[in-house]
């Protein structure tokens, strides 16, 4: 990736060097499963994101060609974020980890985090296709 400086060649390192904050993965797993689309919708995520970590992880995702921003078609003061195909490539990656945690973590994750898990337990495939569709803005 030009103009990014990684610590390794390691596949792991390397992903996690672009997008392994928390915040990175909680606004991608907003776009894909919560369908999360304005700065208001992700301020208002349960993990209590700050406006400026928000803005700053939502450019970094911008220029890294995981999202776009785009203008509100009714509002033009609101901007409208969408993954692009580089972001929706996540959606197996997230399943992954929901799936793992209804594994090791059950008793701790919400009910919705668990009825994911169990659809993607039933039917990966069907439940997957369902969030790698681009979403309308």
């Amino acid at each position: 990736m030009a103009g990014h400086s990684f610590r390794s060649g390691c596949a792991v390192s390397s992903v996690l060097d672009l997008v392994g904050d928390k915040w990175s993965l909680l606004i991608i797993r907003d776009l894909l499963y919560y369908g999360k689309r304005t700065f208001k919708d992700f301020s208002q995520a349960g993990e209590r994101i700050s406006s400026a970590r928000l803005s700053d992880r939502l450019s970094k995702l911008e220029n890294l060609e995981v999202l776009t921003k785009s203008l509100h078609p009714t509002n033009k003061k609101v901007y409208v974020y969408t993954l692009t195909p580089k972001g929706l490539d996540f959606a197996p990656v997230l399943a992954e980890i929901i799936s793992w945690a209804f594994k090791h973590l059950g008793s701790h994750i919400s009910g919705a985090s668990k009825s994911l898990a169990k659809q993607i337990k039933a039917d990966r495939e069907l439940t997957l296709s369902r969030f790698m569709k681009p979403h309308a803005n």
